[in-house]
């Protein structure tokens, strides 16, 4: 019989483990049964928060710096760097996680600590930025980003705007000239899960503002901001995929800084060293904290689950709670998912106990897959 190989590449369960916790309680479970089973873990992220965690575990430098946070208080953040490229994650400055509990600021949270981020990354000598945007507390367009690396934003005055997407109603003339010059020499690779445009129904304001505390007129207001944004920067990128990413802030490195457009996961499996860990693994772990709808357009485990099946290897999953029926699992290649939630029903027990419990899901997949 050929010794198994396990690859553990699953993201973070959000709110409770980190994708680095999630592989250190699946090996110590899969051990636990099978105590010389050969293990490689790979944290994994699709572009959101956590992206910078999952390159620092496989092997990137963390850099930290201090930018502005999306309320305009300094906050730390920080970057991965291993060689000419760099791992950069909006959320990092950006993101919800820097908004005091129930404070919000739908029309005036700013991204500019995202291009101050993008501005210590090229300082380190980047040559590639891999842009991770995802888990904003911001819907500027992108406004904020570029403002930090050189941009100028005017209203009828010649004044220079306030931070976020509501003074955008108020723009005039976008002067581009004096962006950082470095930023037309790199690799800018925009990556996310999210593929919406910029405005409309399916545009960053309608379908993620209410998460950042807009209200339905908050909602309309950004919406016809962002559309006079994009009016005076460039009216054709707001319809491309990943515009809307973000808050808009993928509208901006498209629009303004040359960025391309990837899947978030495809990239992150790219830089991480996906291909060659699988290419020694007779079995494949993946998971998040909710196997749903949601994992089957883009998320870390459908990504993985999809590079696992092309090279004929098997794919089982570990979750919080499942959302998907046993069809759905097996189209998108995973053979079999385990949840925390057949093992404890109570949500809030579940994630205070889930490194536990993720450990006893584990030994499950030892018993099921690695004794046959």
């Amino acid at each position: 019989m050929e010794t198994a190989r396990v690859l553990v590449a699953a993201d973070k369960f959000k709110g409770s483990l980190t994708a680095v916790q999630v592989a250190e309680r699946v090996t110590a479970g899969l051990r636990r049964v099978v105590p010389g089973v050969r293990v490689e873990t790979l944290p994994v992220a699709d572009g959101g928060d956590g992206t910078v965690a999952a390159a620092v575990a496989a092997g990137f430098e963390r850099r930290e710096v201090r930018v502005t946070g999306p309320l305009g208080d300094p906050v730390t953040a920080a970057f991965a760097v291993r060689g000419s490229t760099a791992v950069v994650e909006m959320a990092e400055a950006s993101g919800l996680q820097h908004l005091p509990d129930g404070v919000f600021a739908p029309l005036t949270a700013t991204t500019y600590g995202s291009g101050e981020l993008l501005r210590a990354a090229l300082e380190e000598g980047a040559t590639t930025i891999v842009f991770g945007v995802g888990g904003s507390a911001t819907t500027d367009g992108g406004a904020g980003m570029l403002t930090a690396l050189g941009a100028r934003f005017l209203d009828a005055e010649g004044k220079p705007l306030g931070p976020g997407g509501g003074p955008l109603a108020e723009l005039a003339e976008a002067d581009l000239s004096g962006l950082v010059p470095r930023l037309a020499r790199i690799d800018l690779v925009l990556a996310s899960d999210v593929d919406n445009p910029l405005t409309g129904p399916k545009g960053a304001p309608e379908v993620y503002g209410r998460q950042k505390g807009a209200s339905e007129e908050d909602i309309a207001v950004l919406d016809a901001a962002l559309a006079h944004y994009a009016s005076i920067l460039g009216p054709d990128a707001a319809a491309l995929p990943g515009a809307g990413a973000a808050g808009g802030i993928g509208y901006g490195a498209l629009v303004a800084l040359g960025a391309r457009f990837r899947p978030g996961i495809e990239v992150m499996l790219d830089v991480l060293g996906f291909a060659p860990a699988l290419a020694r693994a007779t079995l494949v772990i993946t998971g998040e904290g909710s196997l749903d709808e949601q994992t089957l357009h883009g998320k870390a485990p459908a990504g993985v689950a999809a590079a696992a099946r092309a090279a004929g290897i098997e794919v089982v999953a570990v979750c919080g709670r499942l959302a998907l029926p046993p069809e759905a699992l097996e189209k998108a290649g995973i053979r079999r998912a385990y949840a925390l939630a057949e093992l404890e029903p109570d949500p809030a027990v579940s994630m205070a106990q889930a490194e536990p419990l993720l450990e006893r899901a584990a030994e499950s997949i030892a018993r099921d897959f690695l004794l046959r």
